[in-house]
């Protein structure tokens, strides 16, 4: 005798509704840290610009045995400030006044002008050492603040 049972293949509504639920709770969570990390790694381009100020500005203070005041943009083998609106790149404006260095960034890719990037240079005892502040710490768009 053979058996009437039917065999039925496939998902319930409940089970598919589940599903759903799991991939939008992932989404909710995975979407915010995507945007972040990609603002993170633009940024990068601006944490990159600011290299050779910072290395200009160090060997400035080590040249004048940490004045910091004779050090500024265009002077003492640091490279000239690049005013408001003339930067490339993702960079609006780079300024060195008294050793410390100030990147603005342009507005794109979620970056705002208010994510400074400022470095400024502690010279002691022949070591220096460059503390970060400024929007892109607020932001955590840098790892060194």
């Amino acid at each position: 005798m053979r058996s009437r049972r039917k065999l039925f293949f496939g998902f319930t509504l409940l089970e598919l509704l589940f599903a759903i639920g799991i991939v939008a709770f992932l989404a909710i969570i995975a979407i915010p840290s995507y945007y972040h990390y990609v603002r993170k790694s633009h940024y990068s381009e601006i944490v990159e610009s600011a290299d050779m100020y910072k290395n200009s500005v160090a060997y400035c203070l080590g040249a004048k045995s940490g004045t910091y005041i004779e050090c500024d943009g265009g002077g003492n083998g640091i490279p000239p400030n690049i005013p408001a609106g003339t930067g490339v790149g993702g960079v609006q404006s780079i300024t060195v006044t008294d050793s410390v260095v100030t990147i603005v960034p342009r507005s794109q890719n979620g970056i705002l002008p208010a994510d400074t990037y400022i470095m400024t240079p502690t010279f002691r005892n022949g070591v220096i050492t460059w503390k970060t502040t400024g929007g892109a710490c607020a932001k955590n768009y840098v790892s060194n603040c």
